[in-house]
């Protein structure tokens, strides 16, 4: 009688040669499939809580300040105040050029669009609020710094990306401060701008993970003008502070008014009842760097400093969600709200 040849791992009670010997199985948290997997994405959730949280203990952050504002310009040749439309939001890549801004040489000679001409005009407003942005996080990281502290107060945070947020980081990183770069993982091309602290520099998958950490940390938020990325979090945080679901307080300056008046009218809100006339206390306008950070300055020592001196724990090396525990992130007080 023949014997029957085994041709790969065999069913249980099967006759023949003995099974091909099988390779080690990886281990859950080695496992890419898994962990890229459905099954997997509560693992993916709390590594996206729990490795920024390292992070910020280990570089001594305590809390920062915010900015928001359009991440699609980038400055191009600053000495002429000169930008270049983005693609999209956060993207490295350049708009078509029928929708970046006309320069000078084609209005002169009848060869710009009207869309055109408008961005021509909105560039060199956008030249100034990067230059502002730029100017304030300097102004506000210069402060921070001769604040008694072990752990680095109210470090400049940003979006990551080009334009108002590369302003913000730019102008931290010229003071000689750490500064903070939450960048989004979208699906074109796009990288961090490179006056991020590198060791601060993260990338977040889920957007509600990325919001967690600008909200939690926050003590201050400036608004600079920007699109729909710029009024979601904006709105965010003053539904939030309007609901008293944030436990602290914090100061929201919304920069530029002439461009956010057009944008929106809270006065028709009030008039019509959809909000309290009190909820316009809820943050303020400035143009400038200097009225801006006054400000910041104004609410951050009146809300915290002040505070902190008087029970004798400023200075103090105050350890960020000391005692928290990952069943405290699952819970329902995820992001510390009353």
């Amino acid at each position: 009688m023949s014997e029957v040849q085994g041709t790969g791992n065999m069913e249980p009670g099967t006759t023949g040669s003995m099974p091909i010997p099988l390779e080690k199985a990886p281990l859950a948290y080695e496992n890419p499939n898994f962990l890229n997997s459905a099954d997997g994405r509560l693992i993916r959730i709390v590594a996206e809580y729990m490795e920024p949280l390292a992070r910020f203990r280990r570089e001594q952050i305590q809390d920062t300040v915010v900015f928001f504002g359009s991440a699609r310009f980038r400055g191009r040749e600053e000495a002429h105040h000169a930008l270049e439309l983005l693609d999209n939001t956060g993207s490295s890549q350049p708009a078509p050029s029928h929708e970046q801004p006309a320069s000078a040489p084609d209005i002169a000679e009848g060869k710009a669009t009207e869309l055109q001409r408008k961005r021509a005009v909105a560039a060199v407003e956008m030249a100034r609020y990067y230059e502002d942005a730029r100017r304030l996080s300097a102004m506000l990281t210069t402060w921070a710094k001769t604040i008694p502290s072990r752990r680095a107060r109210f470090v400049v945070t940003s979006g990551g990306g080009p334009g108002i947020m590369e302003a913000a980081n730019r102008g931290a990183w010229e003071a000689g401060g750490k500064t903070i770069g939450l960048n989004i993982r979208l699906p074109f091309e796009q990288s961090p701008n490179p006056y991020i602290t590198p060791s601060l520099n993260f990338e977040f998958h889920y957007f509600f993970m990325r919001k967690l950490w600008f909200a939690y940390l926050a003590k201050a938020l400036v608004v600079f003008p920007g699109g729909f990325g710029t009024l979601d979090e904006m709105f965010e945080i003053l539904t939030l502070a309007q609901t008293h679901k944030l436990a602290k307080k914090i100061t929201v300056v919304i920069y530029g008014s002439d461009y956010w008046k057009k944008v929106f009218n809270l006065d028709t809100l009030v008039d019509t009842g959809a909000i309290s006339p009190k909820d316009i206390e809820l943050f303020q306008f400035a143009d400038t760097p200097e009225q801006a950070f006054e400000m910041l300055r104004t609410g951050l020592t009146q809300n915290y400093l002040t505070a902190e001196l008087a029970d004798g724990t400023l200075g103090e090396n105050q350890e960020m969600m000391a005692g928290w525990t990952v069943e405290d992130f699952l819970g329902p007080d995820l992001a510390r709200t009353k």
